[in-house]
């Protein structure tokens, strides 16, 4: 019998999960309260890595991601990864060397380069640090675009994808979720993923769970078109940068962006005159808009991803990392919904953990 499943959330985290059933023969309906493709992701950065300070076995969880976009890349038509690589100096010079340090040592493909192969991978840098580290096999995709993307193999492959269709609750029958109410009336469904970001929250009140989320906001600068001035990702102090597809320089004060504290406009020029001081040629190019973005992210930082409580016909999966991550979670998400088979890297990441309580 067809298990019918109801994806709460078109984000890119949905959108692979909505794929990787309907791949597994999942009868699946995705809800969107707004546009298709989600809101935290049209506004990330949308970076691919397993940088940065994390635990061994949030890293290990990451770099099984990048290689999960690769596959994707392989097999969803039109999908694009940007395997440009990253720069990244945007630590005090003691702790980038203890970062890259550790990381090496967990298997990492990161190394250590001087000003002139700096400016060999960046030719338009005009500012330049005594080091840096490099990774090759770190990249970007245009996050928007790949959720759709996703969502549109999963329509090929038999989903329904309900955008503006507004959830009100979870439809509960003794202890198990069986469906869900929008303003239409009860679509039930074997089971429902609750991968709504920022919206979780509500959602699983509905039914008495509770874990604890925050959603941070971050504000992106965005330039107008331009010719290439950047080959890859530069994380800077102070300072992350890329150049999308269509041309434009995309930056924040780290992947994440900043909180504007009302004052995005003052926020995005500064950020835009900081790229314009950095990269030979964006003198030229203006400022072209902002956007600031919601991220879903559990307390404690770390992504919620499993059955909470054990409860029956409900899964949660949400996580600030969502571009990074949403390869994994959605191959590991369908695998333990229509199999019963939870992947060990999951384990840390249950939404129960007390963290989260």
């Amino acid at each position: 019998m067809t298990k019918r499943v109801i994806v709460i959330g078109s984000g890119i985290i949905g959108a692979s999960i909505a794929w990787h059933l309907a791949r597994a023969g999942a009868a699946v309906t995705v809800i969107e309260a707004g546009d298709a493709g989600g809101l935290a992701t049209r506004n990330s950065w949308a970076w691919i890595n397993a940088s940065w300070g994390n635990p061994l076995s949030y890293f290990r969880l990451r770099v099984r991601s990048m290689e999960e976009w690769r596959r994707l890349d392989r097999e969803v038509p039109g999908l694009a990864v940007n395997w440009c690589g990253g720069l990244i100096w945007d630590l005090p010079p003691v702790e980038l060397d203890a970062f890259a340090r550790e990381h090496a040592g967990w298997g990492y493909g990161i190394r250590r380069v001087g000003p002139d192969e700096m400016r060999r991978i960046e030719p338009g840098l005009k500012i330049v640090p005594d080091h840096a580290y490099h990774v090759a096999a770190e990249g970007a995709v245009e996050p928007a675009e790949t959720a759709r993307l996703l969502l549109s193999g999963a329509r090929a492959l038999g989903a329904e994808v309900l955008d503006h269709s507004h959830v009100r609750w979870l439809v509960e029958e003794a202890n198990r979720v069986v469906g869900i109410m929008t303003d239409e009336g009860i679509i039930h469904a074997d089971e429902v993923v609750v991968a709504a970001g920022g919206g979780s929250q509500q959602l699983l009140d509905s039914v008495g769970i509770a874990i604890r989320l925050t959603a941070p906001p971050g504000l992106l600068s965005h330039s107008k078109p331009a010719p290439e001035l950047l080959r890859g990702l530069l994380m800077t102090p102070g300072l992350h940068v890329r150049q999308t597809r269509e041309g434009r320089l995309v930056a924040g004060t780290d992947f994440a962006g900043a909180d504007p504290m009302g004052k995005a406009d003052e926020l995005a020029h500064q950020l835009h005159g900081k790229v314009q001081a950095l990269v030979a040629g964006a003198e030229q190019i203006a400022l072209d808009f902002h956007t600031v973005g919601y991220r879903p992210t559990p307390a404690d930082g770390f992504p919620a991803i499993g059955r909470p409580r054990n409860r029956e016909g409900l899964y949660v999966a949400v996580t600030h990392s969502g571009v990074t991550l949403a390869p994994a979670i959605g191959l590991f998400a369908s695998t333990e919904l229509m199999d019963g088979r939870r992947d060990p890297l999951l384990d840390p990441f249950h939404p129960d953990r007390p963290a989260l309580q």
